[in-house]
């Protein structure tokens, strides 16, 4: 087979196995793919498409575990179907299959009419699990160091491995029971802000206050330690002094979590 024989039959097998055969009429699927003594030609195909989607599926399915422990197989695979026919996977690696699935979600939503509370929760934690997710490859700080107590405020800037999120819900408790293999009830609606941080190859959440919140934010766009806490102490009210005091807290208990580097 030539060069371009194969790329064309490459791209077509692809298409046909993105769109479920769809676009492919039968002289199509017999110019490419044999019969076999029991099968047609459109059944061995959709016996590959049936192999490739469920793969998908299940590659889905561990990029957001908690979300589909918590919608149970059947919802999650009708979400997930829908998903791969509206968003077909264009990469050649799956890692970012999920990457639209927030997206597909909110726009999606079953309560549209009349939206409902687990609805927000359901997206909220598909938006916590995509951030969690990605944490795993993302560039990091293993081979360099993380900054140490002792290290000037004014070289600290936050390590490359860490997310930070403000959600509707206690997602983080939430989450970790359910990797527990416990049945928590979904909770109620509640503001939370956390930071998701990949140190020494381990995962940690940290639940943040509004105001280590505004700080991590104000460190996260480029500012150092003293510009940062001068714009959170004044966000929040608080004077210069006190607000040193609460950076010494912070940065005792995040430096050990490994949240900075210089």
């Amino acid at each position: 087979m030539k060069q371009d024989q194969l790329h064309d039959l490459q791209q077509w097998m692809q298409q046909a196995l993105v769109t479920r055969g769809e676009s492919a009429t039968t002289e199509t699927i017999e110019q490419y793919i044999a019969a076999s003594p029991t099968l047609t030609p459109a059944q061995r195909l959709a016996i590959y498409q049936r192999g490739y989607y469920a793969r998908l599926l299940q590659c889905l399915e561990g990029q957001f575990k908690a979300l589909h422990q918590t919608l149970g197989a059947e919802l999650f695979r009708d979400f997930g179907e829908e998903y791969l026919r509206e968003f077909p996977s264009a990469s050649p690696t799956l890692g970012n299959l999920g990457s639209s699935f927030v997206t597909f979600l909110q726009n999606n939503r079953p309560d549209k009419d009349a939206p409902e509370t687990w609805v927000d929760f359901m997206i909220d934690l598909a938006r916590f699990e995509w951030e969690l997710y990605q944490l795993f490859d993302a560039a990091g700080a293993e081979e360099t160091g993380y900054a140490t107590t002792d290290a000037p405020d004014e070289q600290l800037v936050l390590q490359p491995a860490l997310r930070m999120l403000q959600l509707s819900f206690p997602v983080g408790a939430y989450y970790h029971a359910v990797i527990k293999n416990e049945a928590p009830e979904l909770p109620e609606s509640e503001d939370s802000r956390v930071v998701l941080v990949r140190t020494g190859y381990r995962i940690a959440i940290l639940n943040l206050t509004p105001a280590q919140y505004c700080f991590l934010q104000h460190m996260q766009a480029g500012e150092q330690v003293n510009d940062a806490l001068a714009k959170t102490a004044e966000t929040f009210g608080v004077n210069e002094a006190d607000a040193q005091l609460y950076w010494q807290k912070w940065k005792t208990v995040w430096m050990n979590w490994g949240l900075f580097v210089t």
